[in-house]
C-alpha cells in the first residue's frame, strides 16, 4: 500500500525516464512469459524430493554452513529446539547490562516453541513484534513503534524463522511482513532461526522458480523486502583481517527440524 506521496513521487520517476503507465504494461506483458520446461522440471524436483534428497541437501548446508560460522543444529522435534534454546538463553551473557531478555518474530512455527513458559523458570521476557493480522508497522501509533522497537533494541537474542535455506551458500532467505519484522535478525546479538527440513531448498534457481511458479507463493507475491543472510555479520574492511559481529549478529543458530 502506497504512503502519502509515494504515488505522486513514483510518478514523477516514471515521467523524467519516460514511462507512461502505457510503457510499463507493455514491459510487463513482455515479462509475462509462459513457464519453460526447465522451470517445470525444477519444481517438479522440488515437490518430489525424496527423504534421502532432503537429507543429502541437509548434508550440503552443514557443510557449507561451516566455514562462514553458522551453528546448524538439527533435532528431531518442536520439543527438543525449545529445550535447546533455553540452554542458549542460560549459556549466553548480553553484551550489556545484565538482564536477559528475547525478541521474537510473531510466527506460527515461534509460537509453537512455548518460549514465554518456556523461559519463565530464568525470569527472562520475551517480546513478539505481534499486532493485529494484516496491519503494517508503519500504520500502528507512533508510542507502539518506538516501544516495539526499544524491545528489539534492548533483547540481546533475536529469534526467527525463514522462508527457505539454500543449502549450496547455507543462506536463510526472509520475506518481511507484519510481524516478522528485519531488525529481529538484525539487531540483537544473536540470531537464532528455526525451520524444518522441507525448507531447505538446493540453490538460487530453486528459489526463483519457487517464488515465481509455485502457486502458494504466487498468492502472496514478492513483500516488499527479501533479506539474504549468510551466518554472522562480518567485515575484512581493516587491514583484510575478518572480524565478526561489526554490524550485526555476532552469532546465528540455525535449528533445522528433521
Amino acid at each position: 500500500m502506497y504512503k502519502s506521496g509515494q504515488r505522486e513521487f513514483i510518478n514523477r520517476v516514471k515521467n523524467a525516464l519516460g514511462h507512461s503507465a502505457d510503457n510499463m504494461e507493455r514491459k510487463r506483458k513482455f515479462f509475462d512469459l509462459p513457464m519453460s520446461e526447465k522451470d517445470r522440471t525444477t519444481l517438479k524436483g522440488i515437490e518430489n524430493r525424496t527423504p534421502e534428497e532432503k537429507e543429502k541437501l541437509l548434508e550440503t548446508l552443514i557443510e557449507a554452513a561451516k566455514p562462514i560460522n553458522l551453528n546448524v543444529i538439527v533435532l528431531p522435534d518442536v520439543s527438543s529446539v525449545t529445550t535447546a534454546i533455553v540452554d542458549l538463553v542460560r549459556e549466553k551473557e548480553p553484551e550489556w547490562g545484565d538482564k536477559k531478555s528475547v525478541a521474537a518474530w510473531k510466527h506460527p512455527l515461534i509460537a509453537s516453541l512455548n518460549l514465554t513458559a518456556a523461559l519463565s523458570e530464568q525470569d527472562v521476557s520475551v517480546y513478539f513484534t505481534e499486532f493485529e493480522d494484516g496491519q503494517m508497522e508503519d500504520d500502528l501509533p507512533i508510542e507502539t513503534r518506538e516501544k516495539l522497537r526499544q524491545h528489539i533494541i534492548d533483547s540481546y537474542i533475536g529469534i526467527t524463522s525463514a522462508d527457505f535455506c539454500m543449502a549450496d551458500t547455507a543462506t536463510l532467505v526472509m520475506r518481511t511482513r507484519p510481524g516478522q519484522a528485519r531488525s529481529v535478525s538484525l539487531v540483537p546479538l544473536i540470531h537464532v532461526a528455526v525451520i524444518e527440513i522441507d525448507q531447505i531448498i538446493a540453490d538460487l534457481k530453486e528459489l526463483f522458480t519457487l517464488i515465481k511458479w509455485d502457486a502458494e507463493h504466487q498468492k502472496e507475491g514478492l513483500t516488499n523486502c527479501m533479506t539474504f543472510i549468510s551466518g554472522p555479520s562480518k567485515t575484512a574492511d581493516i587491514e583484510a583481517t575478518m572480524v565478526h559481529g561489526a554490524h550485526g549478529p555476532r552469532e546465528v543458530y540455525l535449528f533445522v527440524i528433521s
